[in-house]
Order: structure tokens, then C-alpha cells, then sequence
């Protein structure tokens, strides 16, 4: 008689009441649009190479502005001609909008200047500023010569405003009402503005301006107010005095600054003599953080918001100044090791730990010269407060000197069988990590009293000294302990 096989219950998995995770919606649903994005791309580079214009042209037609911007920089230099040309009948100028500057410029330089001015005139005027304020003279002339006479005027005025001011910045769209006039008045002339086919009023406006006889700002009512109130309700007796009143040379990170602090949807711009004069809305200061962040990021690096755009030769030429600084910090920490040559003879551990100093060094000062670049462009950091910050970066950098000289102490000790060795790499990373926050903090405080940004210059100058400090605590403690 056969034995029936041993019945063996299949094994349980670790959390067999838990259903299997998928990614959160939102997760799927960027991986869907880049996915689909790419496709996108491809399907239009593959048509170009077939010379299917109409179909690309289809293609495109129901896209948002943002979306075509993104094709045209994917598709790459060498279809990015042609592409341009089945567009420029009825090119969106929305789309230069979101271009990066270095493929902007190369898109503008294919379109002709009629049709280029035709699109502009259609941007609001601080996006028409945005676009033109970076080309070269003669480019920027022909453009503003095709565009209507009011659209010059405007444009042209926004250009005599410092770069990166909020008069750079702002919207000639606003709607401004005395305050005598009441909620009824103020309906009913919004609704006959917005008949009119060449109307003044803005698309989109989240705050009516009150103004005096002078067009000085006295006040804002916010739109959700005006719903709310009864027609016969003045609006002087519910506007909100201005006191986010932002001058049209001020910083736009700045303004940024002022848009976070207090929470605002839209502020007033006013000239010299406090004359309204343009709008800022929070969607330009959510443009200006970003840049401003990408800026900062890439200037930590020494690179160039274009460099994935430009030519081999340019990109090149770009980075080559940071090296050659980098190059000359760098033989300066080398003619230290120089200083030490006899002793690196003798004891060749040395050449073989000397790197793990100056490593952790730079590692922990690049840690505290982010969070210090990061405060003082956001004014978290200043003159009030320097000092308590310098002092807890220092006993920040003790303590991770400590724990870290025990263990780099223990390692090469082991390591080489010597626990003079390990006692002298162990304290020359005190010293190193202390240095690290001592001038991890200090050095961009320093540039910033200087008035050099502290984004471009920091890195450069705490590398050199964490490699300085960290081979001569190294080498130094070596030649008198274990020379």
C-alpha cells in the first residue's frame, strides 16, 4: 500500500493580513506623465525624421505651452530647427515662457521678428520682459520695433528697472478703484470691463487695489471680501490698509522674502513717489524661489543653469575658471604634504590615512557651510544671531570629532598595529572637524560682509582650508610622535 505524500502547508508570507503596497497615487501619477512625456518625445522625434509636419503639428496642437517647451528642448539640437519651423505660423510665445534660457534664445533666433513681436504683444508685460531681457541689443531692438506702440512703451519701461527688481518683475495688469466707490459700483464695472473685446482688465486678480487721487495706494479688498459684501457697502470701510507695499527697485528674493513671511497671494509695485504701478502675484514668486534655489545649488558646484543645454565648447569654457581656482587650492594643500615629505618616507601609513582626514574635514564642513548659505540667503542667519551659530557649528564639530577620532583611532590601530598611529589620526580629526565647523560657518559670513555671494566663493575656500588643516594636524602630529 502507498503512503500518501506528507502534506506540507505552503509557507505564510511575513504579514499575511497585509495586502500588497503599491505606490501612492501621486507617485503613479507623475511616473505615468513622465512616461508618457517621453513618448511623447520620441513619437515627435520620429516624425520629424520622416518629414511628417501636419502630423507633428497635430500633435502638438492641444498641448499646454509648458509641455510643447519641453519637446522642443528633448528633442535635441539637430531636430529642434525643424520643429521650430512647423510651429512659427502660430507660435505660442507662452512657450518661451518655460524654455531654459539657452534653448530660448537659440528658439528666438530661428523665428522671424515679425512673427516673434506678434507673439510677445501677446504676454503679459512681465513675461515679454522676461523673454527679450537677456538678448543681445540689436535682437532685443528688432523685436520691441515690430511690437504695438502701447506694448513698447510698457516693455521698454519694465527694462530700464534694475535686473532681479520687482519692477522687472511685476503685471501692468491691476485693477485700482477709488474708495469712495462701493461694492455695487465696483460689480458692475468689473462686468463691463470684461465685455469690452480690448479691455484693460487682467485675466486673472486676486486683490482690488484702493488707491487716493494721487494713484497712492491705500489699501487692498480682496475678492473674496467683494463676493461676501452687500452692493451698497463702501469699499473704504473694508479694504485692508497696505502695508506690503514693495518698492519697484527691490530684490525679487526680496520679495520673495516679504511674499513668504506674510503669506500674501499679490502685492502692490510702487515707484518713488509711492504711485501704484504694477502687480506682483504669488505665481511669479513661486518662478522667483525656484530660480533663485537652482541658482544658489548650481553655483555650489561651479556650473551654469545652461550647461545641459550648451555646446560642448561653452559648457567647457564655462567650468574652466572654477577648476583653474580648484587647481591652485589644491597645490597649496599639496606643497604642504611637501613640507612633510621625510615623514610620509618613513611611515607609509601615513600616505594611506592622510586622505581619511582631510575627507572627513571637507565632508563635514561642505554639511555646515550648506545650512549656512542656506540661513543667510534666507535671513535666518545675521548679524544678531552669527556668533550663537558659529559657537554651535564649533561644539558640533567637537563632538562628531570625538566620536569620529575614536573610531578612525581604533581602526588604524588594528589596521597598522600601532595605537600611537591610532591616537595621532584620532586627534588630528578632532582638530579637523572643529575647523570644519569653525569655518564652515564663518567663511560665507565673511563674504557676505564682503558682498560676494557666498554660494560662489564658499566651497572653494573651505576646501583649502580643511585640507590644509587636516595634513598639517596629520603630518605635524606625526613627525614629533612617531618620528
Amino acid at each position: 500500500m502507498t503512503e500518501a505524500p506528507e502534506f506540507r502547508p505552503p509557507p505564510e508570507r511575513p504579514f499575511p493580513d497585509r495586502p500588497p503596497q503599491d505606490p501612492p497615487a501621486e507617485e503613479r501619477e507623475e511616473e505615468a506623465a513622465r512616461d508618457a512625456q517621453d513618448e511623447l518625445v520620441d513619437t515627435v522625434r520620429e516624425l520629424l525624421d520622416e518629414d511628417q509636419h501636419d502630423r507633428v503639428r497635430a500633435l502638438l496642437a492641444d498641448l499646454h505651452a509648458a509641455d510643447i517647451a519641453q519637446v522642443i528642448e528633448h528633442v535635441g539640437p539637430g531636430r529642434r530647427e525643424a520643429l521650430v519651423g512647423i510651429l512659427s505660423a502660430d507660435f505660442d510665445a507662452e512657450v518661451l515662457t518655460y524654455l531654459d534660457q539657452e534653448v530660448r534664445e537659440e528658439v528666438i533666433e530661428l523665428l522671424e521678428p515679425k512673427d516673434l513681436a506678434a507673439a510677445v504683444a501677446e504676454l503679459e508685460t512681465d513675461d515679454a520682459v522676461d523673454v527679450i531681457q537677456d538678448l543681445d541689443e540689436e535682437s532685443r531692438r528688432e523685436i520691441l520695433d515690430n511690437l504695438p506702440p502701447e506694448t513698447r512703451q510698457l516693455v521698454e519701461e519694465g527694462l530700464t528697472f534694475p535686473e532681479y527688481s520687482a519692477g522687472r518683475l511685476m503685471s501692468r495688469g491691476f485693477v485700482s478703484v477709488p474708495q469712495f466707490w462701493t461694492v455695487g459700483r465696483l460689480l458692475d464695472y468689473l462686468r463691463a470691463a470684461a465685455s469690452v473685446e480690448d479691455s484693460d482688465l487682467p485675466e486673472d486678480f486676486y486683490d482690488i487695489f484702493i488707491v487716493d487721487p494721487a494713484h497712492r495706494v491705500v489699501g487692498a479688498v480682496p475678492l473674496s471680501r467683494v463676493m461676501r459684501a452687500k452692493r451698497t457697502v463702501r469699499l473704504g470701510d473694508i479694504l485692508t490698509e497696505a502695508h506690503h507695499l514693495i518698492p519697484a527697485t527691490m530684490d525679487q528674493e526680496e520679495v520673495a522674502r516679504k511674499f513668504r513671511k506674510y503669506g500674501l497671494v499679490s502685492a502692490p509695485v510702487v515707484d518713488e513717489a509711492q504711485r501704484l504701478i504694477g502687480v506682483i502675484t504669488v505665481d511669479d514668486v513661486v518662478d522667483v524661489i525656484e530660480e533663485e534655489a537652482e541658482e544658489d545649488l548650481l553655483r555650489l558646484g561651479g556650473v551654469g543653469e545652461g550647461d545641459l543645454y550648451r555646446a560642448v565648447l561653452d559648457t567647457t569654457r564655462s567650468r574652466f575658471s572654477w577648476l583653474a581656482v580648484n587647481l591652485v587650492t589644491a597645490i597649496v594643500a599639496s606643497l604642504v604634504i611637501g613640507m612633510f615629505e621625510a615623514a610620509i618616507e618613513k611611515v607609509v601609513a601615513l600616505a594611506v590615512l592622510m586622505p581619511i582626514v582631510a575627507s572627513m574635514g571637507g565632508n563635514a564642513g561642505t554639511q555646515t557651510l550648506t545650512v549656512a548659505v542656506r540661513a543667510l540667503a534666507t535671513r535666518e542667519l545675521t548679524d544678531a544671531n552669527a556668533l550663537r551659530v558659529v559657537g554651535k557649528e564649533v561644539l558640533v564639530g567637537t563632538a562628531n570629532g570625538v566620536l569620529f577620532a575614536i573610531l578612525a583611532g581604533l581602526i588604524a590601530w588594528g589596521w597598522f598595529r600601532d595605537p600611537l598611529l591610532g591616537g595621532v589620526i584620532g586627534a588630528a580629526m578632532i582638530v579637523n572637524l572643529i575647523s570644519a565647523g569653525l569655518f564652515g560657518a564663518m567663511i560665507p559670513l565673511v563674504l557676505h560682509k564682503l558682498k560676494i555671494d557666498p554660494a560662489v566663493a564658499s566651497a572653494v575656500f573651505l576646501t583649502t582650508v580643511t585640507d590644509v588643516v587636516g595634513f598639517l594636524a596629520f603630518l605635524g602630529l606625526a613627525s614629533l610622535v612617531l618620528l
